[in-house]
C-alpha cells in the first residue's frame, strides 16, 4: 500500500489547512510496518522444536521408528545415548525447518499475536515523535500522525504541551477517519481526515496567534 505523489500533496495540503487555524504543528509520517518481528519468528521456532521433544517424550516409539529406518535393522535395543541423538537430531531439523517457514514474511506477520503488534507500533511511533516533533516547537504543540499499514494499527502522540490540556480520548473522531479509510484502501484519504479532525482540536486548545511560525515540516512523511 504505498503512496503516490498526489497522495503525499493531498496531506501536505490537509496539514498546511490544518495549522492556519492553530498554532499547534502537525507531523505525518507512515511506514510499511513497524518492525520485522524475526524474534516472533525464532520464539515460534524454539516452541516447535521443544514440541517435538515433548512428542518423543510420550511416545518413545517414534525414536525407535527412526532407529529402525537409520540403524541396523537386527539390533532391536535402543541405548540411551542413540536415542539422545535421535531426538536432539529431529529437534535439531524441526528447529532449522520452522526457523526457514517463519523467515516467510506473511505467515510471520499472522502468527505475531496482536497485543504485539500494538506494543511495537506505539513504541516505534514514540521513538519518531521524539526524533521529529518532541520538544522542537516553542510553546510544545506538537503532534504526530503515524500509520503503520502492515501492522493495520494507528498512534497519535502528543507534545507536553498539548498532553496536559487535551484528554487522549479526544483523538478518536480522528482515529475513527483515519482507521476507515485505511479499511477501505485510502491511507492518504484518511491521514488527511485525520489532519483536519486534529486541526480541530488543535484550534479549540491552541488558537493562533500570529507569533508562532512554522515550526515542523508539513509534508507527509513515508518511511
Amino acid at each position: 500500500m504505498r503512496l503516490t505523489p498526489p497522495d503525499h500533496a493531498r496531506v501536505t495540503a490537509a496539514v498546511t489547512a490544518a495549522e492556519q487555524a492553530t498554532d499547534g504543528e502537525i507531523v505525518t509520517i507512515v511506514a510499511q510496518s513497524s518492525d520485522a518481528y524475526h524474534d516472533v519468528g525464532l520464539h515460534y521456532a524454539v516452541l516447535v522444536m521443544l514440541l517435538v521433544l515433548a512428542i518423543l517424550s510420550a511416545f518413545p516409539v517414534a525414536i525407535d521408528a527412526v532407529h529402525l529406518l537409520t540403524g541396523d535393522p537386527w539390533d532391536e535395543h535402543v541405548s540411551t545415548a542413540t536415542a539422545l541423538t535421535i531426538a536432539t537430531m529431529l529437534a535439531a531439523l524441526t528447529f532449522l525447518f520452522a526457523r526457514y517457514l517463519f523467515a516467510i514474511r506473511p505467515l510471520r506477520m499472522a502468527l505475531t499475536p496482536a497485543a504485539t503488534k500494538t506494543r511495537r507500533v506505539h513504541a516505534r511511533a514514540l521513538a519518531l515523535f521524539r526524533a521529529s516533533a518532541e520538544h522542537r516547537t516553542i510553546a510544545a504543540t506538537g503532534v504526530l500522525l503515524y500509520l503503520s499499514v502492515d501492522e493495520h494499527r494507528a498512534e497519535i502522540v502528543a507534545d507536553a504541551g498539548i498532553h496536559d490540556r487535551v484528554s487522549p480520548d479526544v483523538w478518536g473522531h480522528a482515529m475513527a477517519a483515519l482507521v476507515a479509510a485505511v479499511k477501505d484502501g485510502r491511507p492518504a484519504d484518511g491521514m488527511a481526515a485525520a489532519v483536519t479532525e486534529i486541526g480541530v482540536v488543535l484550534a479549540e486548545h491552541f488558537p493562533p496567534t500570529g507569533r508562532n511560525p512554522n515550526e515542523l515540516p508539513d509534508r507527509l512523511i513515508e518511511l
